[in-house]
């Protein structure tokens, strides 16, 4: 199939070639149709499957064909005036800029107008910009709600919704910010919803803002390009920075992206790689909205070709050059995995996905391969650990609840059936047991006779206390005697 069989105008069509794009992706592909005719559509594929032009395209000729009736009908009436038809969600700052250039590049021929707003960055030109009008405006939630809290705009005459990367909106504590735009836009509407995963929350909230939609979904395992080239490198932890050192200096490597968990990971990988001579650039949501455009702008430019971020502030990352994948930390879960290396073989060209693992790593990895369907090749290299890290269990490590039962159950069996060390454990127990039962018994003996011979001098004192006592008495009667005669005489 062809763009040209997906019936877009013109413009777009022209857009497209000087792209250099000739045949659409399986999501673009089924997508694309059912957006023009105005079904809502849920689509669910990873990153890298070019899903942005899947709603892109079908949108920029909606409006252009609108905007051509239009001038057909009333070609005198006034365009100052343009109100906003299309609005995009997004969650990150970074995805919305990639998908506000999607739209200036396949849109340059239509006339039609776009912006992006996002916090981090001064208000007023994204204001000044809306106040001139626009068909289509792409935003992340906490911007857009500010923006209408002010009275800059309003979104009361949006024809087509879109929320992009529904499932890191979900992550991200975003869902109640969506309900409250969804609750000032018409309710007749075409809405168009696109998540890289399906969790419950995402369903349920796809059955409340789709009407009768038409759902479009590629494969995780369909989503790793055909010619991204994937490898795994055993490595002990410590040893990760020399490996990654390695293969920057030694590999022919363009534009790569390295993953890591952590913000502070993202900062140490950058730091370290400075003993090898390498620049890097690093992008997480601990920088500024400054920092983290110019080193996106400068990984794209080929000005710092290494780029090292996270999973949610990479999100956004949509770069057609990149030739590396580097997994530095393994990811949680095999979605991510494939939403990571989808970042290269764009295009019709080839990339490579390195992933380090650890020993603690080993189980994420094999999830991955169960996802996969097929084992990931082990590559040699000469910062392997002294033990193969493949020999070792693959099964994921239990709970502390089993881990608790299962202790419970062992320390059962060493009492009733003792074996092995068990039995010299539960043996040094009981003698300890012994032991304490006769030191115990021996201090209640002497406590026993002390308190005999306590009681003894106890009698014995008592008697001579009570001599006193009767001496005291006697001597006592005559005092309260003579107190008494006194008392009568007064």
């Amino acid at each position: 199939m062809s763009f040209e069989q997906l019936r877009l105008d013109e413009s777009l069509l022209r857009a497209v070639r000087k792209q250099g794009y000739t045949t659409p992706t399986e999501i673009q592909a089924k997508a694309i149709p059912y957006v023009i005719e105005g079904r809502d559509v849920l689509g669910c594929a990873q990153t890298g499957t070019g899903k942005t032009a899947a709603f892109a395209l079908p949108i920029l000729h909606r409006l252009q064909a609108r905007a051509n009736q239009t001038e057909n009908d009333s070609p005198k009436k006034n365009k100052k005036h343009r109100p906003i038809r299309t609005l995009i969600l997004s969650p990150t700052r970074e995805l919305a800029a990639q998908i506000g250039d999607s739209f200036q590049q396949y849109g340059k021929h239509t006339g039609l107008k776009h912006t992006v707003i996002f916090g981090g960055v001064n208000q007023n030109p994204q204001c000044k910009v809306l106040r001139a009008g626009v068909d289509i405006l792409v935003a992340t939630p906490g911007r857009l709600l500010d923006l209408l809290d002010q009275g800059v705009m309003s979104i009361k005459t949006i024809d087509i919704f879109v929320l992009d990367e529904a499932d890191r909106m979900l992550d991200m504590g975003f869902i109640p910010d969506i309900r409250k735009v969804v609750g000032m836009i018409p309710k007749r509407r075409q809405t168009l919803l696109f998540s890289a995963t399906m969790p419950k929350e995402i369903q349920q909230l796809a059955n409340q803002l789709l009407v009768d939609p038409v759902e479009v979904k590629v494969k995780p395992e369909q989503a790793t390009a055909e010619k991204v080239e994937q490898s795994i490198y055993f490595v002990e932890r410590p040893k990760k920075i020399n490996l990654l050192g390695d293969i920057l200096q030694n590999t022919s490597t363009g534009l790569t992206l390295i993953f890591s968990r952590t913000k502070r990971g993202c900062d140490n990988i950058a730091r370290k790689l400075k003993r090898f001579d390498i620049r890097a650039e690093t992008i997480h949501s601990d920088k500024s909205q400054a920092a983290r455009l110019r080193a996106l702008k400068n990984f794209k430019t080929g000005k710092v070709g290494v780029l090292i971020g996270t999973d949610i502030a990479a999100r956004g990352i949509d770069v057609d050059g990149i030739s590396h994948v580097i997994n530095y930390d393994m990811p949680g879960d095999a979605e991510t995995y494939v939403h990571r290396i989808g970042r290269t073989g764009r295009a019709g060209m080839e990339g490579d996905a390195l992933s380090f693992c650890t020993r603690d790593e080993l189980g994420e990895l094999r999830s991955i391969e169960r996802m996969l369907g097929r084992s990931i090749p082990v590559i040699p290299h000469d910062h392997e650990p002294a033990e193969p890290i493949e020999a070792l269990p693959t099964k994921a490590p239990a709970s502390k609840s089993k881990k608790k039962r299962s202790q419970g159950n062992r320390r059962g069996q060493s009492r009733s059936k003792p074996r092995g060390d068990g039995s010299d454990r539960s043996s040094k127990r009981s003698s300890n047991k012994t032991s304490k039962k006769s030191s115990a018994k021996r201090r209640r003996n002497r406590s026993g006779q002390q308190h005999a011979s306590a009681a003894g001098g106890k009698s014995a004192s008592g008697k001579r206390s009570k001599k006193k006592q009767h001496r005291r008495g006697k001597t006592g009667g005559k005092t309260t005697t003579k107190m008494k005669g006194n008392a009568a005489a007064s």
